[in-house]
């Protein structure tokens, strides 16, 4: 079998699929700060013999956590002398130049901490002045007494010619072998000195929690006897190794709600449906990313912590297009100070957890909302709820602020998670000249389905599809994903035929380089594919538009169909273009991917007089416009392909509640997935 576990702020999933494409899944609660421990936990409640595995994949928010809780390695900086502050100055940017409440980043580098040396490239990569070696033993004895425990090196235009920073790697594991250290070039060859500084250091910040943590899991399974070959999730789309992973681990920023978008990818494709947009709702957040014509958007310029207020920390690495934001079951519900009802960021996490969970949470949740709004059944809670806790926590903290009953609160709780999941949805797709209307809605994670249906209308889109295993499906899509590793490099050179042999050789390189590390990897090179992407502007623009471009030799005709494909694309994002203009090439992107076998997908029983069968019982619901109406509640193991219901009405599984409202309609499909009409 093929097994693929994903820690969420709240939950921890497991998703396994068996030679016959028969999906099996388990969730249970997350274990900060021993995460792998929820790992462990959720195989042995699946009660599956992890000897039988062929492939485990994981997905974590082990490095997304220590950055935005600040609990990485205490971290030095050595970079060209003049360029010490680089962190500080970055680029002068704000997110609003008239916010008068904007402040500027802090340096995850103290400045005591950052170090220069003598040494100095052009942008072509020629030496000018050669690297002062004996400044870099100065410098790791400095380091030493100060109690640094990681140490990131990036020299200015060592994108173009990296001889200097592996000097330095070379000095500094010789003097202090234990010490964990990253070169830029090692995690980006692309141009822009702040944000390849920046990513360098972020990935040394991360370097030893990341293999800390990779080490405790291998340690784990392999005390379990666990078969099979071992899978990351990445930011950009793919998986790569464990040990991968603890040189650049940067690249998990966003692992887990990646491997969700990519699942999306793979069940629109079966079920016919190229433009989707994956909806996935957990316990802390809420994230939703578009997928046009079966693509998805892979950028460089991913921040982390960019708010209204500051400009964030740039990660110069592929990192999916996602829109994420602090709305999830968890996310608390709050009177902020103008008297006005807030939902989330903050969220009650898996401890305390939201009142119904009956782990000390006093602040009332969407969760606690649902429940009362007869959304959530109590029979689905792993505990006994108290009804009396969660209705007084809602009634103390938000109905009687606003004079109201606990149910109007509650509906009142619901819909400003809704607004807020909406604003979402809209800037995934509206704000990028996509019209949601051409787009189905995936939806998925634990609160995915319940919103869904709710959030389609308000956006005319016609189609919601609720997948099998919807709670886990993030673990699911990485069972669906192949590896990937992307090569990017920055060459800034007019696009004519004078270049050809230029291009073509440097595509030749990326190419050998990422055989190579596929080769080390044991893949096979008949399994290894590639794709070629370049970041292309008109002559005299600053910004550049990623666009697909021919694979192969270059010749004059490829060239022709690279210009066409930026002219196109070009008008698309800024709605002109200039076709007699010159155009520059600025980065070479090659992507990478190492095959893997991944499970089929499974038919069921097809039965469309199972939806009687599957009726359970019949509550009220209360809904928006509607007040409370008698509901039919359906189990959803029973239903087989075929089934149809019409809502108002509840799909319920253990982990998951998919709401319809009245003048909504389902079919279950041949693979078991929910697909909702919405009635636009």
């Amino acid at each position: 079998m093929r097994a693929a576990t994903d820690i969420g702020g709240t939950f921890t999933d497991l998703v396994y699929v068996d030679n016959e494409g028969r999906v099996g899944t388990a969730k249970c609660h997350t274990t900060p700060p021993n995460f792998e421990k929820g790992v462990i936990d959720v195989i042995a409640k699946a009660e599956i013999n992890p000897r039988d595995f062929e492939t485990f994949s994981h997905g974590t928010t082990v490095i997304i956590n220590a950055l935005t809780e600040r609990k990485g390695a205490k971290t030095a900086l050595i970079t060209t002398k003049g360029f010490r502050d680089v962190l500080e100055i970055a680029r002068g940017n704000r997110p609003d130049l008239f916010n008068v409440r904007y402040e500027k980043p802090v340096s995850f580098v103290p400045r005591y901490l950052r170090r220069e040396v003598e040494e100095r490239l052009n942008n072509k990569g020629e030496v000018i002045t050669p690297l002062k070696t004996e400044q870099i033993s100065e410098i790791i004895e400095y380091f030493k007494k100060e109690g640094v425990e990681a140490i990131a090196v990036s020299y200015l235009h060592s994108y173009a010619n990296p001889i200097h920073e592996q000097q330095t790697v070379e000095i500094i594991k010789s003097l202090w072998p234990e010490i964990a250290v990253t070169a830029s070039h090692e995690v980006t060859r692309e141009w822009r000195e702040y944000e390849r500084t920046s990513t360098a250091v972020l990935n040394s910040y991360v370097k030893p929690t990341a293999a800390s943590y990779i080490d405790r899991l291998e340690k784990e399974l392999q005390a379990l006897d666990a078969g099979g070959n071992r899978y990351i999730m990445q930011s950009n789309g793919g998986t790569t190794t464990f040990e991968q992973c603890k040189v650049t681990p940067i690249n998990m920023i966003e692992s887990g709600p990646v491997a969700g978008i990519i699942g999306s990818i793979v069940l629109g494709e079966a079920i016919g449906e190229k433009n989707v947009i994956a909806f996935d709702i957990g316990g802390t957040t809420a994230k939703c990313s578009l997928v046009d014509n079966g693509e998805i958007k892979v950028s460089t310029d991913h921040k982390i912590e960019k708010t209204e207020l500051t400009a964030g920390y740039p990660v110069k690495v592929p990192v999916v297009d996602i829109v994420e934001i602090g709305n999830g079951g968890g996310s608390i519900a709050w009177i902020d100070d103008a008297g006005s009802l807030k939902v989330g960021p903050k969220s009650a996490g898996a401890v305390p957890g939201p009142i119904a969970y009956d782990k000390g949470g006093t602040e009332p949740t969407a969760t606690d909302a649902n429940l009362v709004a007869g959304r959530l059944s109590v029979k689905n809670f792993d505990n006994a709820v108290d009804m009396d806790k969660v209705t007084g926590g809602i009634e103390e903290k938000i109905a009687r602020h606003f004079n109201m009953s606990v149910d109007e609160a509650a509906l009142g709780i619901i819909r400003i998670a809704n607004s807020n999941m909406l604003n979402a949805l809209k800037l995934i797709s509206v704000r990028r000249g996509y019209d949601p209307r051409d787009f189905a809605l995936v939806a998925f994670g634990g609160g995915g389905p319940m919103h869904a249906p709710a959030l389609a209308v308000e956006l005319g889109i016609k189609k919601v599809i609720v997948p099998v295993a919807a709670s886990v499906f993030a673990a699911w899509g990485m069972l669906m994903t192949d590896l990937r590793s992307d090569f990017i490099m920055t060459i800034i050179k007019g696009l004519d035929n004078s270049v050809l042999e230029l291009l073509n050789n440097e595509w030749s390189k990326l190419e050998k380089q990422a055989m190579e590390q596929y080769r080390a990897q044991a893949i096979p090179d008949e399994k290894v594919s590639f794709l070629r992407f370049a970041d292309m502007r008109y002559f005299g623009q600053e910004h550049t538009v990623k666009v697909g471009v021919p694979g192969g030799l270059w010749d004059e005709q490829a060239m022709a169909k690279a210009k066409e494909s930026f002219h196109n694309n070009h008008e698309k994002q800024f709605t002109f273009k200039l076709e007699d203009a010159p155009i520059e090439i600025v980065n070479l992107h090659l992507t990478a991917f190492g095959t893997v076998t991944k499970p089929r997908m499974y038919s069921i029983e097809r039965d469309p007089a199972s939806a009687e069968a599957a009726l359970k019982e019949v509550r009220p619901v209360l809904y928006e416009g509607h007040g409370w109406i008698e509901t039919d509640v359906y189990d959803r193991d029973k239903l087989k392909g075929g089934a149809q219901i019409k809502g108002p009405a509840i799909v319920e599984e253990v982990s998951v509640s998919t709401i319809m409202y009245p003048g909504q309609n389902l079919t279950v499909d041949q693979f078991g997935n929910l697909i909702i009409n919405t009635g636009v």
